[in-house]
């Protein structure tokens, strides 16, 4: 099947095919017009007129209908001037006398043709032109059909008119559904580009900055405290393979349809804060002491908003470690009726610049960006900022719709 696909596309792409694809529209214009010219100068020799009704059919008569008629070829290229130049011979083949019927059907073409590709009012006054020329040539009508002709023509050039000003606004309904579809689909791009970076730098950026501290340590105290050094090891080891799993999900998320697979890559529990106890020996062991407290009645949070709060601490985590080494710190989260809250603060005194919130002018990292983009999705908010007591604080609020759940001032009353 794949085999087959690609060469079609391979055959659809050829210059040849190019060519032909383009070829083609042009060459039926001109069988068109051929044929139409073809069948009027049949109907103009063979029509009978026993009364002398119009004049006689004569070289200029095939000449005017071949000025009509062939020039509709390019009828899409040039609208207005083909249309002006086949109303010039149709009236002049009207002013003569000719059998009129014959004639009709290329003006009314040329109309058609100018209200579909042209602005309304440039169409609106060729449709005018054209009813004026058709309506001298009624005057050529048998005896007794007049005012049916003048019917005839008016509702023709109205038809025409109509008929190509809906195929204009359709061509353009389908032109701006086609760019807003474009549009769509660079915004959806642009944001599976931003939530591809936001996970890659939660990922890489947490496991990378353990590696750092644990590696750094183990070449310490490699020589002087071989245990210490082995538990560093394995933490990195620890780490690194969480980093590849992590990252194995990811890629089966982008390479496959279906549900998201776990941290195996193979489906399962995916990141959480069930795994706060997880995260926390893993930053304990790269030097910081975190103490996780959850108070509330725990319920099962929705993947997106349970993901959102463990990213949030994870990366509040790894900042501690990068710019708050050793800072005590603490974890709480908040199970509340209709909300859950997350606050992670340290108790650093020094930390680097890049710690603290941008000033004016400073753009924030990569890491706060996220946690905020991630917050906006879930309609909640974060705060990154010193602490009034020292240290350095993250606070997470995030409102969890609980379907059949209370109102959440019914609930609070109740408690009290």
């Amino acid at each position: 099947m794949g085999v087959h696909k690609g060469v079609d596309v391979h055959v659809a792409t050829h210059p040849a095919a190019v060519r032909l694809r383009a070829a083609l529209p042009v060459a039926g214009e001109i069988v068109y017009a051929v044929g139409s010219l073809w069948i009027s100068s049949t109907m103009l020799r063979n029509w009978p007129d026993p009364n002398g009704y119009w004049r006689d059919t004569d070289a200029l008569a095939y000449g005017l209908l071949a000025a009509v008629y062939l020039p509709l070829a390019l009828r899409r290229r040039f609208p207005v001037a083909i249309l002006v130049s086949t109303g010039a011979c149709v009236a002049t083949y009207f002013t003569l006398g000719y059998y009129h019927v014959v004639a009709v059907c290329g003006l009314a073409l040329a109309l058609y043709t100018v209200a579909s590709l042209c602005p309304r009012r440039v169409s609106v006054r060729c449709a005018a032109g054209t009813l004026v020329v058709l309506l001298w040539g009624t005057r050529l009508a048998e005896p007794g059909i007049g005012a049916l002709s003048v019917g005839f023509v008016t509702v023709t050039t109205i038809v025409c008119w109509v008929a190509g000003d809906g195929s204009r606004r359709l061509r353009e309904l389908t032109r701006r559904l086609r760019l807003e579809q474009e549009e769509k689909a660079r915004r959806a791009v642009m944001e599976e580009r931003i939530q591809i970076a936001r996970e890659l730098h939660d990922v890489i950026a947490h496991h990378v900055s353990v590696i750092s501290v644990q590696t750094g340590l183990a070449s310490y105290v490699f020589a002087s405290d071989p245990p210490t050094a082995r538990r560093a090891l394995d933490t990195v080891g620890d780490s690194a393979r969480e980093a590849l799993a992590e990252m194995r999900r990811m890629l089966v998320v982008l390479r496959a349809e279906g549900p998201e697979p776990g941290p195996d890559g193979t489906g399962g529990e995916v990141q959480g804060l069930g795994r706060l106890d997880e995260l926390a020996k893993r930053v304990g062991e790269a030097g910081v002491p975190v103490d996780v407290r959850v108070t509330g009645t725990a319920y099962e949070l929705p993947p997106g908003i349970d993901l959102c709060a463990y990213r949030v601490v994870q990366e509040a985590l790894t900042n501690v470690i990068k710019h708050a080494p050793r800072a005590p710190t603490t974890v709480r989260v908040h199970y509340g009726a209709d909300e859950v809250r997350v606050r992670v603060k340290d108790a650093g005194s020094g930390r680097t610049p890049a710690h603290a919130p941008p000033g004016p002018g400073k753009t924030a990292g990569q890491g706060l960006i996220g946690m905020r983009e991630r917050a906006t999705i879930y309609h909640g908010t974060v705060t990154a900022a010193p602490a009034p007591g020292g240290g350095f604080e993250v606070s997470l609020r995030v409102p969890v719709p609980r379907p059949g759940g209370e109102d959440a001032d019914a609930v609070r009353t109740r408690r009290r």
